[in-house]
């Protein structure tokens, strides 16, 4: 690691969510009590950029929400977690996006939203370039095409690294933005839905980077993950062990926020790879999503507990 730390801009999707723990998912046409619950703001780039700001990053949010009562719940959220919500922007007559989080007692859940249209209708001219001044990385999604083509776009004229979440959205949407992103991080549905069903991972993730992506990575959930470079074999390794999952929430937003973190911090792709799957894993042990995120010091713990195997 640098002395310094980065600095990670996020620009993408904020959520809010109502989150139950259960202890199984109930059945079809069934009721099941809920042995907790509690509101909190989620999102792919809102996860991430907590995430990184529990790491010990500056972290900045760039994001649009509705004019329907939930500006001043996510702004304060943001502060409270040491996020700078500079680029936080209500759309009026819009909706911000609202989900339910169900998380069994296994550690798996499960999730019902309704997509906002405040990304959608967020003006293209109030994206603010000079939201990336000073940075070191750029988080961002496929929730706000607009604003994100625009983010990638400005972060490779200052030269600041970018990674790029790619969850299940439309695939010209997951092609047009991988293609401008350093690294394009998908999800295991979310590469699917960039290359189609039947696609090997080889396949797929070489498409990610004719697309015009540096760096593909897979996230697959308790599989592990795959990277592929231009020029070089798939590489892949298993997922890190941990005691006990509690909660899987927020584990892939984590995953990006450390890899942006630790690359910007001047670390080696595999070495960043291993810390961002350290990071993920240790999420997947604390329920409240993002709220669960590791502390710098828990990640290197564990990292160096681990990275003998990590060939």
């Amino acid at each position: 690691m640098t002395q310094r730390l980065p600095h990670i801009v996020g620009v993408g999707h904020v959520s809010v969510d109502h989150v139950f723990q259960v202890e199984a998912f109930p059945g079809p046409a069934a009721k099941a009590a809920a042995r907790d619950y509690r509101l909190q703001v989620g999102g792919m780039t809102a996860n991430a950029v907590v995430a990184a700001a529990r790491l010990g990053a500056r972290a900045t949010l760039a994001a649009a929400v509705g004019d329907d009562g939930w500006f001043e719940v996510i702004r304060a959220h943001f502060l409270r977690e040491g996020v700078e919500p500079a680029g936080l922007l209500v759309v009026e007559r819009a909706h911000t996006s609202v989900a339910a989080v169900i998380v069994e007692a296994g550690g798996e859940r499960l999730i019902v939203g309704r997509r906002g249209d405040a990304a959608e209708r967020a003006p293209a001219a109030r994206f603010e370039p000079a939201w990336l001044d000073g940075a070191d990385a750029l988080l961002t999604d496929p929730r706000c095409p607009p604003w994100s083509a625009q983010a990638l776009r400005a972060a490779h004229a200052r030269g600041v690294l970018s990674v790029f979440d790619g969850d299940v959205a439309p695939a010209a949407d997951l092609r047009a933005l991988a293609g401008l992103a350093d690294w394009a991080v998908f999800s295991e549905p979310g590469l699917q839905a960039f290359a189609g069903p039947g696609a090997t991972l080889h396949d797929a993730l070489s498409g990610v980077l004719a697309a015009g992506a540096q760096q593909a990575v897979v996230t697959l959930g308790e599989r592990g993950l795959a990277w592929l470079a231009p020029g070089a074999t798939l590489r892949q390794w298993p997922a890190l062990p941990v005691p006990a999952v509690v909660d899987t929430t927020g584990a892939g937003d984590v995953f990006h926020a450390a890899l942006g973190f630790a690359l910007a911090a001047g670390q080696a792709p595999p070495h960043a790879l291993c810390f961002a799957a350290a990071a993920a894993a240790l999420k997947c042990t604390r329920a409240g999503g993002a709220l669960g995120a590791p502390t710098l010091e828990e990640v290197q713990a564990l990292v160096a507990a681990v990275r003998p195997r990590w060939a």
